[in-house]
């Protein structure tokens, strides 16, 4: 479960298309590594000028993208190589959505412990397990062996 938080300035993802462009490309980190769709979780939430300040000082010459991701689905270990691969598959998805309209952005990513994530009532399955690849080509969760109620 991938949940992004999109913190934006007025003007900058003010559109249906715009939020849905990102989330598509988002979206694609994680189903090109085999993840379900419904895993992920992308919100936007309008942030005006007069309440962001960076550095002390409040955002006003160029709008300013702060963007919070939690992973829960899939760790990556401490495991630096692996660091490196999504950063980059972020850093491309973002790409045209903030550094290619000059936006000031950043992010980052926590990893929160699976054991405390669950979807609608059912422990999911292991990565890349076969009710995993199940729940993904069905797109929603559903009761499996050992993910009961």
């Amino acid at each position: 479960m991938p949940l992004w938080l999109v913190f934006h300035p007025p003007n900058t993802f003010d559109t249906q298309d715009a939020k849905q462009a990102l989330a598509n490309d988002i979206t694609k980190i994680y189903t090109s590594a085999g993840l379900p769709a419904f895993y992920v979780t992308v919100q936007f939430i309008l942030s005006p000028t007069s309440s962001c300040f960076v550095g002390g000082k409040p955002e006003t010459e160029r709008p300013f993208i702060r963007i919070s991701v939690d992973h829960i689905a899939v760790h990556s270990n401490n495991d630096t190589g692996m660091h490196a691969r999504i950063t980059a598959r972020v850093d491309a998805a973002l790409k045209p959505h903030l550094a290619d309209k000059g936006y000031d952005w950043e992010y980052h990513i926590d990893e929160t412990a699976r054991g405390l994530w669950k979807i609608n009532g059912l422990v999911p399955p292991p990565y890349k397990s076969e009710a995993e690849q199940l729940w993904a080509s069905a797109n929603k969760a559903s009761v499996w062996e050992k993910g009961r109620l």
